[in-house]
């Protein structure tokens, strides 16, 4: 007959899921994502390699790896991005080797990335992936978001409009969809989804193992 302590409360080993945020820009994916990492240490950025180069601020291997089109294209014949896409005239693409690592070891791994990133990360990985869009509260806040800012020109900004209204008719390929009209309750909402998703049970790795010792005891 197994036993065991009963004083001591039974922590399962978990394997770690692939979280992704994707929205339209100024939605508020990318604060969404900081505000989820400065408050849960059980979850990591994926950094992403891309061939635009860096903003001010921006470090290398902490928020992206820089790269020229020529490695990123010998890269992604060699396979060794998970998802990869051409966005704004650039490119962005997930390397497999990172992301596989930190799952193995339990850890859950973040994306802040668009559709096509999401779509193709599914088609990879599907049971691994939890897909979450953020919806702005409507168009002109989307552009007031933008204009205030102060990244981008008129022109630019135009364009990620353009472009917004096309994301965002890619909303049914995800699995939850918020409405981001308040940042803190839109980030309590992502947090309780996280929390419901660790706690699948596919994902309870010596879940069966331990429901047997328990019956057996």
């Amino acid at each position: 007959m197994a036993h065991t302590d009963p004083h001591k409360p039974h922590e399962l080993e978990r394997r770690g899921l692939l979280f992704v945020l994707s929205s339209p820009s100024g939605a508020g994916k990318s604060t969404l994502s900081r505000m989820l990492l400065d408050a849960d240490d059980k979850i990591a950025l994926s950094v992403s390699y891309t061939t635009r180069p860096p903003r001010p601020g921006e470090i290398e291997g902490v928020h992206y790896h820089f790269t020229d089109v020529a490695t990123f294209k010998q890269m992604a014949a060699d396979g060794e991005f998970l998802e990869w896409a051409h966005v704004f005239g650039n490119r962005y693409g997930t390397p497999k080797g990172p992301v596989e690592e930190k799952l193995a070891a339990g850890c859950d791994v973040l994306f802040d990335i668009d559709w096509q990133g999401a779509q193709q990360l599914y088609q990879e990985a599907g049971p691994d992936v939890v897909r979450v869009f953020i919806l702005p509260p409507s168009i002109d806040e989307l552009e007031r978001r933008l204009f205030s800012r102060a990244q981008d020109s008129e022109t630019v900004i135009s364009d990620r409009m353009s472009r917004a209204k096309a994301e965002i008719g890619h909303w049914d390929g995800y699995d939850y969809v918020l409405i981001n009209d308040d940042v803190q309750a839109c980030f309590e909402k992502v947090r309780q989804i996280l929390a419901a998703e660790r706690m699948k049970r596919r994902r309870q790795k010596g879940l069966i193992g331990f429901v047997r010792d328990l019956a057996a005891s």
